[in-house]
């Protein structure tokens, strides 16, 4: 889309000229939470990367209503909001995918542009069927487990501006006429995710660096925040941090009409 390929400014060389650094810590976060979604017992140790490279990818990042992605930044949960609303499957680099969106934490919206860079695509062992056996009769060829890098940059120009980098794994099913499907297969079931980012936000100056995550229905490594069961529901202490909204029209009793407004906003537009 034009967007991306050339309507909006280029943070490219800015992004060459940053030099982040992120401490250890942060980085094995990352680099350690892929890991570990490739060796579940649930997935084979199987690379599938070389057979489906010609596959476009580009939907699974697209397709979620933005409502139910979750995300914050930093040790105090602080809400993120963010909306790819580009990614395009590099023609000369199948497993690259460029990407352009918008992230807002508390009325600071930044643009971004940057790269989505496939590393592992595996195969789970067996095909689920839905909850109430809802995909039994479905031509499902398989449910699989994509994951790899992104680096995202913002607009320098923009205020509290930086770059988003880390690890993501997401997941889909190829349908019964060899599609990419996002996988939603059991989105009803206790527990759902997809979109897993994990990773750091770096000023664009180098000297602030902060954690980073987001997700799909659930936030990846965020403990702390998210003490729902089935469904994520953000712990009342972090309400004063972007959370109160969605406390207001998803858990407590009264009036939820200016809140759900709130929290279905297309404040990207």
């Amino acid at each position: 889309m034009l967007l991306y390929l050339g309507a909006m400014r280029s943070f490219v060389v800015v992004g060459i000229m940053l030099m982040a650094f992120e401490p250890r810590a942060q980085q094995n976060e990352a680099s350690e939470f892929l890991a570990k979604s490739l060796t579940t017992a649930e997935i084979l140790p199987v690379e599938f990367k070389d057979s489906l490279r010609s596959k476009d990818f580009s939907t699974l990042w697209t397709t979620a209503v933005n409502w139910k992605v979750f995300g914050f930044i930093g040790d105090d949960y602080q809400r993120l909001r963010i909306k790819m609303l580009s990614v395009i499957k590099d023609p000369s680099e199948p497993l690259l995918h460029r990407v352009y969106g918008k992230d807002m934490v508390k009325h600071n919206i930044c643009e971004f542009q940057g790269e989505l860079s496939i590393t592992n695509i595996r195969r789970y062992a067996s095909t689920s069927s839905g909850v109430d056996e809802a995909y039994a009769d479905s031509a499902v060829q398989g449910q699989y487990l994509v994951g790899g890098t992104y680096r995202f940059l913002e607009d320098p120009v923009q205020r509290h501006s930086g770059t988003l980098q880390g690890t993501f794994v997401s997941y889909f099913y190829i349908d019964a006429k060899g599609g990419i499907r996002y996988d939603d297969i059991e989105d009803v079931a206790d527990g759902y995710c997809n979109n897993q980012f994990v990773g750091t936000w770096t000023s664009s100056k180098g000297d602030l660096v902060k954690r980073c995550n987001w997700g799909d229905s659930r936030i990846p490594n965020a403990e702390a925040l998210d003490g729902g069961a089935g469904e994520f529901g953000p712990d009342e202490k972090y309400a004063p941090n972007g959370w109160q909204s969605y406390l207001d029209a998803y858990f407590y009793a009264g009036p939820r009409e200016r809140a759900l407004a709130i929290e279905r906003a297309e404040w990207w537009k």
